[in-house]
């Protein structure tokens, strides 16, 4: 599962790139600022969440189990959701197809999936913690 978040951490990483030239360059010319910024916002968790995706699929491996793995999965749903909702809004601005404006309304589920992810990191960390912890308690002292 390791191999797996850093394979989606790098893609979403080189379409965060992309997509943050596009929002600097072209997009400015098509829309006006507040779908720029809204734009804007999307790449910038997009990254966000994409170096967090990057640190899951290292840290999977000194700390293996389900909530890392639930953390990387709410991480990749979150940028779907929240940065992908973003970028539809900025394109349904563009082409002022206003028949779809409920689309916000996924924007807050992303939300909930980032922070979804960070609290099952944490508490993995507790578990892992612990768990090493308890590990060098039964280990012999070389005094």
């Amino acid at each position: 599962m390791s191999k797996r978040f850093i394979q989606y951490a790098a893609l979403l990483g080189a379409l965060s790139v992309a997509l943050g030239a596009f929002g600097a360059h072209a997009l400015k010319k098509l829309v006006d600022a507040e779908s720029v910024s809204t734009f804007e916002t999307g790449v910038r968790y997009q990254f966000y969440h994409t170096f967090a995706l990057l640190a899951i699929g290292f840290l999977y491996r000194r700390m293996p189990g389900k909530l890392m793995e639930w953390s990387g999965i709410f991480f990749i749903s979150g940028i779907v959701l929240f940065s992908g909702s973003l970028y539809l809004l900025t394109y349904l601005n563009a082409t002022e197809n206003v028949g779809l404006k409920g689309v916000g309304a996924i924007t807050p589920l992303g939300g909930i999936c980032f922070i979804a992810g960070w609290v099952c990191l944490f508490i993995q960390s507790l578990k892992a913690s612990g768990h090493s912890e308890r590990r060098r308690e039964k280990e012999p002292s070389h005094s």
